[in-house]
């Protein structure tokens, strides 16, 4: 053990008397590693805020839709089928989603509606924050009132405030006009980087029970999805298999394929797959600079061995192994990588947080670096294995000198 020490202080002084070309030979593994570590962190950072949002919107989420075989056999998920989903384990609420184009007339003028027919579980789907007053729920649908629901936003543009709970608002859809009362009013969600939950000149949004809509416009005895909000410690897959195979059992549709789902877990799955792809790619490509560093480790410890051929010889013939010789030139090029990586690991860390700042203050987004110590792990590792790679040769020439032909060179 006090060898490998010596061999380590004998490294670290001939490093110190060759400043200036110790650097340059860490400068390839520098940039690599920082480069590695930044693009990483980035790509962790982004997956980990679109996550985050989609989770918010959609987290253990289901839809189940029509199929275009189901609509054409005249097909369709009935009421009754919505029940009996809400009834399965494991289920936590089901809500039907079914947008008309409307209009309204208040004291702010004529505005265009976007009305949404939806169920009973639509506060708990929607995840919605109340800010006054109450979302719709079980007894509104069953008594068929004319209720609604509008986020504070949409409000202070129909009415000047968002303390609207209690008053009218005049909805008319396919030319029939109805009087709906405004029981709750929404926090309106903020746009994310990469969720949008508005946009300019979007209409305002109201939200009525399905039982409503259908003595408005009629045609909301049957719906073409529903979305089912799961226990998200369920398997959601298991859970969807359940919730088609219910839906078939009901429509005596087996094989039929009349129903298809969509899981919000699957398109978390294959969105972090692709990113995941892009950021490995790119980390390859930068990851090329560590190679060039390797070489650079290499070229330089040749150049020691060349210099330093007559104390090789004169080392060797005081009785020095050549596995003595070997591990003190692997052990100048593996402090000359671990440093390198250190550094490497330092700047791209810093790198990773400048980055993410410049993006979030440029471009309105909120991403922070994903730095995981996995990474940081990974990088040291990898520095050290380039340099103990790249040393083995100029190592292994210096130890196989024979000591009268080292002797006799300048």
């Amino acid at each position: 053990m006090s060898g490998l020490f010596e061999y380590i202080k004998m490294a670290v002084q001939n490093i110190r008397a060759n400043k200036g070309r110790s650097f340059l030979t860490m400068l390839g593994i520098i940039i690599g590693i920082a480069s590695v570590i930044a693009i990483v962190s980035i790509g962790e950072g982004t997956k980990n805020q679109m996550n985050s949002e989609i989770s918010d919107i959609g987290g253990g989420q289901i839809y189940i839709s029509c199929s275009s075989e189901a609509m054409s056999e005249d097909e369709w998920i009935l009421p009754e089928d919505v029940e009996a989903v809400r009834a399965l384990d494991n289920v936590e609420g089901v809500s039907i989603s079914e947008s008309y184009d409307g209009e309204t007339v208040t004291g702010k003028g004529t505005f265009s509606l976007m009305v949404t027919a939806e169920g009973p579980d639509a506060k708990m789907v929607n995840n919605a924050s109340m800010k006054y007053g109450n979302y719709f729920g079980e007894q509104e649908l069953e008594e068929v009132k004319n209720v609604c629901v509008i986020s504070d936003s949409d409000a202070k543009r129909l009415f000047g405030t968002d303390d609207v709970v209690g008053m009218s608002l005049d909805i008319t859809c396919y030319d029939m006009t109805k009087s709906f009362r405004i029981m709750g009013v929404t926090t309106q969600k903020e746009n994310g980087t990469f969720v949008s939950y508005t946009y300019e000149g979007m209409p305002a949004t109201v939200s009525i029970p399905y039982t409503a809509m259908d003595e408005l416009v009629g045609n909301m005895d049957y719906f073409y999805g529903m979305t089912v909000q799961a226990d998200t410690r369920a398997d959601s897959q298991a859970l969807a298999d359940q919730i088609i195979h219910l839906l078939e059992k009901r429509h005596q549709s087996a094989g039929e394929e009349y129903f298809q789902v969509q899981n919000f877990q699957d398109v978390m799955k294959t969105m972090n797959q692709m990113l995941g792809m892009v950021t490995a790619f790119i980390s390859f490509v930068a990851g090329i600079s560590l190679l060039v560093g390797g070489i650079g480790v290499m070229n330089i410890m040749l150049v020691s061995v060349t210099e330093r051929t007559r104390e090789i010889g004169i080392r060797k013939s005081l009785g020095a192994k050549t596995s003595s010789i070997m591990l003190q030139f692997l052990a100048e090029a593996a402090i000359l990588t671990v440093i390198g990586g250190i550094i490497g690991i330092l700047l791209g860390i810093a790198a990773a947080h400048g980055i993410c700042s410049v993006i979030s203050a440029g471009m309105g987004m909120e991403i922070s670096p994903g730095i995981t110590l996995s990474v940081i792990l990974t990088a040291t590792l990898f520095s050290c294995a380039v340099g103990v790679f790249f040393g083995i040769y100029p190592a292994r020439k210096a130890a196989k000198l024979s000591p009268i032909e080292a002797l006799r060179r300048n």
